[in-house]
């Protein structure tokens, strides 16, 4: 992707010249890996959209498919004591799944990095690299 600006070799340009070359292709570089990371982001807000989406619908037909069974619970409890308190007890079970799962989910959250757009960090490293790499021959 490098344009070749000047046709006179390099032995023959000044170093005021190779400088502002320098600085010009660094700049175009910066912007590159700025437009990567972007497109990187974009792509993956995208997928990460669909699957939201997706992971909606799944817990609606899951929490149908759990409030069903828990009204199966009561009624099968019931027929071992009075529906008032089959009911409380499934109620009182149910909270404090409820209250669990929210403590553990907590911990996960606080657990998780951030998205990073490790393509054009990859990219920055390398380029960096060459850089050194170069300054040093």
């Amino acid at each position: 992707m490098i344009e070749e600006v000047n046709k006179t070799p390099a032995q023959e340009r000044s170093v005021g010249e190779l400088v502002s070359d320098l600085t010009d292709e660094v700049k175009r570089l910066v912007r590159d890996e700025m437009r990567l990371a972007a497109f990187e982001l974009q792509r993956k807000g995208k997928r990460m959209g669909v699957g939201a989406g997706m992971l909606g619908a799944a817990g609606l037909l899951a929490l149908f498919g759990a409030a069903t069974l828990v009204a199966a619970a009561v009624l099968a409890l019931s027929l071992a004591v009075p529906g008032w308190l089959a009911a409380v007890i499934i109620g009182v079970v149910l909270l404090l799944a409820g209250g669990l799962s929210a403590m553990l989910g907590g911990k996960q959250v606080k657990r998780a990095v951030p998205p990073l757009p490790e393509e054009a960090i990859s990219g920055v490293k390398q380029d960096i690299e060459v850089a050194k790499h170069g300054a040093h021959t």
